[in-house]
């Protein structure tokens, strides 16, 4: 076991279990935190100045402006630019926005070096033309960043691509097939942003501004339906903030979308003045938790979460992407949608809970119900290729609405939990349907990329520790699905581990002794995870134990909570959850548990 003893792993996944039990909510779930961000923060800030100044409840979003400037003057980098987290390495689309933001405050005169800095920095990255160097053709992104600093007076609107609104008018089952410019779930950026390009830089057809200016009503209209209780579009502030500044800036600053929307950025300031990039991942954190305390031997029947949880399945057509019920978000709160990650987590927590010691048969018949919808929404997702994607069926052009290798494993880990459901029945086609795809996208070195993590130190800011991990632990679910790529993918997991053991890592990750962190908490324990699961591979097990090790030693001297920033939100946004590092380390010394020599 390479210098663990049975008395270390138990008393280091003990101290693990009980910090994470620790953390639950009076509820009973996880909320767990996201991190700050200086990208929420700014578009936030921008959003309300526009309001402001258009006569809009001046004095307490004078309060929320001012806040939000003093944190981004605050979380400048050496370079003069800002990344999406604290933890995050400059950009050149968070340090524009944040640009933009102190240009709409008014306040750009009283910080004059930091403008300066950060104009010389954006000038240094390629201005615009970076800008779209680093989004390439999805407009997801772009083009709400160059409207932002279209009304900041930083850039002129004929830099703003003009965006097809008026399709937002059709019904939603046909939006797959008219390639809109964005993604699936920036359809509210599309009908705002589209709107504000054409109030203030009308096209030169005469027939186009005729069919864009009957669509502004109605597909205000579908703006609005999709506008969930909370007023926050997905629960994020970006999306949220770029509506609210759209509209506001075209005279609409009083108008129930604006007005919700600047409500949900009020809620979601922190004490500090900043926002996060999301309310929260209540649902995502919960369901790895279960899974995790489960697999260390945990009675999760005694959690008593189960009703909060099957409270957070979708039980109707979903009004943001038109999903059909059964599914699960990654929140309980109303701006989350159901998705083909957070699905696949939830039926892995039931089963776990199904399978509890103490479960009621009571609630194995809840389950079962449940689980059998979520069976048959995940089965109806999955795309013509064999992969699944993230929210709709069909969407394949731009990245982040491709069937995704991290998305396609869990749903095989949770297909594989369900293969006795009933509703599993017709299932079998769609697992050899997808470990096809994951053979597929193996890439030549053994390795696989996920769609929804990165790590901002690798040249694409891609993450194959993630994916490949996540892949492997498929493989270990389906044995009789065992290929010769298991085999490469393990090869290349152990030839990206690090000399002390452990993976990932990057320059900006630090100890609390500030101390240079070689490997990453999470990628460490994702790696250990897979590789544990396959102890009959010598060099597996050989490198697991080591990041085992690697990973006993973090939570013996406590630094097993320090977060990174794997996560992608959206297009290229970076987020790091607080709760990850110690859901993936309980997960991790479980795995190491049950792998021990009797």
């Amino acid at each position: 076991m390479n210098r663990i003893s049975a008395t270390r792993l138990t008393a280091a996944l003990d101290v693990a279990r009980r910090h994470l039990l620790a953390e639950r909510v009076a509820a009973g779930h996880w909320t767990g935190q996201l991190s700050t961000s200086a990208l929420s923060t700014a578009t936030a800030v921008s959003a309300w100045s526009l309001v402001r100044d258009r006569g809009g409840r001046t004095e307490e979003l004078q309060r929320a402006i001012q806040a939000g400037i003093e944190y981004l003057a605050s979380s400048v980098n050496q370079d003069g630019g800002w990344g999406d987290t604290d933890l995050s390495d400059s950009n050149i689309a968070t340090t524009m926005l944040v640009q933009a933001a102190f240009r709409l405050a008014g306040v750009a005169e009283q910080y004059p070096e930091l403008i300066d800095r950060a104009a010389e920095y954006i000038a240094q990255q390629g201005d615009v033309a970076g800008l779209r160097r680093r989004y390439g053709r999805d407009k997801t992104f772009a083009v709400p960043i160059l409207t932002n600093r279209a009304l900041a007076g930083l850039a002129s609107w004929r830099d703003v691509p003009p965006l097809p609104f008026e399709l937002a008018c059709l019904p939603q089952r046909f939006y797959r097939f008219v390639r809109l410019p964005v993604v699936s779930y920036a359809v509210p950026a599309l009908v705002a942003i589209g709107q504000a390009r054409y109030f203030h830089d009308p096209p030169r057809w005469p027939w186009m501004r005729w069919m864009r200016r009957i669509s502004v009503a109605p597909s205000l209209r579908v703006l609005q339906a999709m506008q969930p209780d909370s007023g926050g579009y997905l629960e994020a502030a970006p999306l949220t903030s770029f509506v609210v500044m759209s509209l506001a800036a075209t005279g609409r600053a009083e108008h129930p979308v604006v007005r919700s929307g600047v409500r949900f950025l009020l809620d979601s300031v922190r004490p500090d003045g900043s926002l996060p990039i999301d309310t929260n991942l209540a649902t995502w954190t919960t369901t790895l938790a279960i899974i995790g305390l489960s697999a260390s031997g945990e009675d999760v029947a005694k959690l008593d979460c189960l009703d909060w949880l099957l409270s957070c399945q979708h039980r109707c057509r979903h009004p943001f992407t038109g999903a059909d019920p059964g599914g699960w978000g990654w929140s309980d709160l109303s701006g989350a949608v159901p998705d083909a990650d957070d699905t696949p987590g939830a039926l892995l927590a039931l089963a776990a809970w199904r399978d509890a010691r103490s479960c009621r048969p009571e609630d194995r018949t809840r389950i079962d119900q449940a689980a059998g919808a979520g069976l048959r929404w995940l089965d109806t997702l999955q795309n013509g290729d064999g992969g699944w994607p993230t929210f709709c069926r069909g969407w394949g052009r731009l990245p982040f609405d491709r069937s995704g290798a991290d998305l396609t494993a869990h749903a095989l880990r949770a297909l594989a939990a369900w293969r006795d459901h009933p509703a599993a029945a017709t299932t079998q086609r769609s697992v050899r349907r997808g470990f096809r795809f994951l053979d597929r996208q193996q890439r030549a070195d053994g390795s696989w990329v996920p769609l929804w993590f990165g790590n901002q130190d690798h040249p694409a800011e891609e993450n194959p520790v993630y994916g490949t991990a996540k892949v492997l632990l498929a493989y270990a679910c389906w044995p009789d699905r065992v290929t010769g790529a298991v085999r490469r993918g393990i090869d290349w997991l152990c030839n990206a581990q690090n000399q002390d053991g452990s993976w990932g890592g990057g320059r900006k990750l630090v100890d609390p002794a500030g101390r240079p962190a070689a490997g990453s908490i999470e990628e460490t324990a994702l790696a250990v995870e897979a590789l544990l699961s396959f102890q009959d591979h010598p060099a597996a097990s050989q490198a697991g134990w080591r990041g085992a090790a690697w990973l006993i030693e973090r939570v013996e001297d406590g630094r097993f909570v320090q977060a990174s920033p794997i996560g992608f939100y959206f297009a290229k946004l970076w987020y790091y959850e607080r709760l990850y590092p110690v859901l993936f380390t309980v997960a991790a010394l479980a795995r190491a548990s049950r792998s021990l020599p009797a």
